[in-house]
């Protein structure tokens, strides 16, 4: 082994798959003077969870990326979002399931990525644009520097099999779960309450659902194809995903507690046999063969810093971890690989070190309050997610606010508007208590409904359209006031609390009172 000359880099990235090869790309394409260089230890890209985006990902990849055609050539569109509800001993045909999801391709596109090829079109992308790519390295070595200093690190492997030394002025932690700046600096925190795991794998041969079923199910969406959705079947306490790539394999995989208690679940076999007890999901897999499997015991854990003034940062499962329900890893890229780029930018146009360290906190403290506004969707409410009825209204309130606030926002670039952030941090605290007031609320509605036995009264034949109370789609990304997005916010919760507050007690039909927006922000029983 011999020992290479060091190399000097104005940005050194450690880790090549999605969020440091998009980091990597989105530099390229707004900083062309800079040096950038990716470090990857493999140089295989591996079949990876993650192929479902959703809006605010979507967005980021069609505007700073500029991968617009590329993703229609190379992957698959994607129709929304879907989900399916079964009886209480999963028994239920595919086209008696209940079903919500939409009769269309939706206003604002999405795609399905197969995750192997994308990130190896994206090294390959980054490459011949200029990007000093390293495959089939380990970065070792680590040395932050502190008060302006650069930061060193050692690279080993390659051709010929050289350690070289490195030093950078910035430092991005791409490296995934494995957290390379995380261990060195402390900074991977524990999720004590969400303590879900996931098994997947793809398979080959799948039955297509646009061919189950009857005729009458299918032109109940018009015929829309519901095999190009992120497919997830809800039972209590877990949800299994089904979701298409490019080429006909099927990812599919669960989520959920029993995952994470049993480690039997994460083996091939017993993973295929728990998939086999849904009835429905057996008939899609009678023909079908599982050509790999993989799993995490606990997939949720967060970060006591994303953005250090110091000039290092951390992007993608380097940082944190939520749960991919929503497919919000895609979404947290999104906005990490933006902080970042700004504030390298800022920091090569000469912006001083207190400025600097000013924005620098200023997105991290956002970044937290975002991860924990994410977490609260998901803590204490799996056992909720089997029940049509309830979950329809939690679809409700939470694709309500992702359109209204998160996803409207993004799509305005507000989140680069210093001005915005602040005002979103003055308000941190007041829209997680009303996260923690709708959480409490829909618990409270699960337990009433268990204990009348009406828990999968909805779960057979019915169909709800995704879209029937998200009744302003077109006006995401649009110009609004401030006073106009406080009316929906506050007309989203008052609709919400209306249908819990009516599953709570069916009997009093009673029309309850418009509530306004402050109250629900109040550490207050909603019901």
């Amino acid at each position: 082994m011999t020992v290479g000359d060091a190399v000097d880099l104005n940005v050194a990235i450690i880790g090549g798959g999605l969020a440091g090869n998009l980091l990597a790309r989105q530099l390229r394409r707004s900083a062309p003077e800079l040096s950038v260089g990716v470090f990857e230890k493999s140089t295989e890209r591996s079949f990876k969870v993650g192929e479902a985006t959703v809006e605010i990902q979507a967005s980021y990849l069609i505007r700073r990326q500029g991968l617009t055609q590329y993703l229609y050539e190379s992957h698959l569109p994607k129709n929304g979002l879907r989900y399916f509800f079964d009886d209480c001993d999963r028994s239920l045909q595919i086209h008696r399931m209940g079903e919500m999801g939409t009769d269309g391709l939706p206003l604002h596109p999405s795609f399905q990525l197969d995750r192997a090829r994308f990130e190896a079109d994206l090294l390959d992308m980054n490459r011949r644009d200029g990007v000093r790519v390293r495959e089939g390295v380990q970065v070792t070595g680590i040395e932050l520097g502190a008060g302006g200093e650069p930061h060193r690190f050692r690279v080993r492997g390659g051709s010929g099999g050289t350690t070289t030394s490195h030093s950078c002025r910035w430092l991005v932690d791409a490296s995934g779960r494995a957290g390379l700046v995380a261990g060195i600096a402390d900074l991977r925190v524990r999720e004590e309450i969400h303590r879900v795991g996931s098994v997947w794998g793809r398979f080959e041969n799948v039955a297509d659902i646009d061919e189950a079923g009857t005729e009458e199910w299918r032109a109940a969406v018009r015929h829309t194809s519901r095999r190009l959705s992120t497919s997830h079947f809800w039972y209590p306490g877990y949800w299994i995903w089904m979701i298409p790539l490019r080429g006909g394999l099927i990812s599919m995989g669960v989520t959920g507690k029993r995952v994470a208690q049993k480690k039997g679940l994460r083996t091939p076999e017993g993973f295929r046999a728990f998939l086999d007890e849904h009835r429905a999901i057996r008939d899609l897999l009678a023909d079908a063969k599982m050509v790999d499997v993989s799993s995490y015991s606990q997939i949720a854990y967060g970060t006591r810093r994303f953005f250090h003034p110091d000039r290092w940062g951390l992007t993608g499962e380097a940082a944190t971890s939520l749960d991919p329900f929503y497919s919000p890893g895609g979404d947290f890229i999104a906005l990490e690989n933006d902080f970042l780029v700004d504030l390298i930018r800022r920091d090569f146009a000469g912006e001083d070190r207190a400025a600097l360290a000013e924005q620098c906190d200023l997105y991290d403290r956002f970044m937290k309050f975002r991860h924990e506004a994410t977490l609260l969707l998901f803590r204490n409410l799996y056992d909720c997610m089997g029940s049509m009825e309830l979950a329809r209204v939690k679809w409700d309130f939470d694709i309500g606010c992702y359109y209204n606030l998160w996803v409207h926002s993004y799509m305005r670039d507000e989140h680069l508007n210093p001005s915005w952030l602040r005002r979103q941090l003055r308000l941190e605290e007041l829209v997680l208590q009303s996260l923690r007031n709708f959480s409490d609320l829909f618990q409270q509605c699960e337990a009433a409904l268990r204990t009348r036995g009406e828990y999968f009264r909805e779960n057979e034949g019915c169909f709800y359209h995704g879209l029937n109370h998200i009744d302003f789609v077109e006006e995401v990304g649009q110009p609004r006031t401030r006073k106009e997005v406080f009316r929906r916010q506050a007309k989203i919760f008052n609709s919400v609390r209306n249908q819990l507050l009516s599953i709570l007690d069916r009997e009093s039909g009673e029309c309850h009172e418009e509530l306004p927006l402050t109250t629900f922000l109040l550490d207050r029983p909603l019901a």
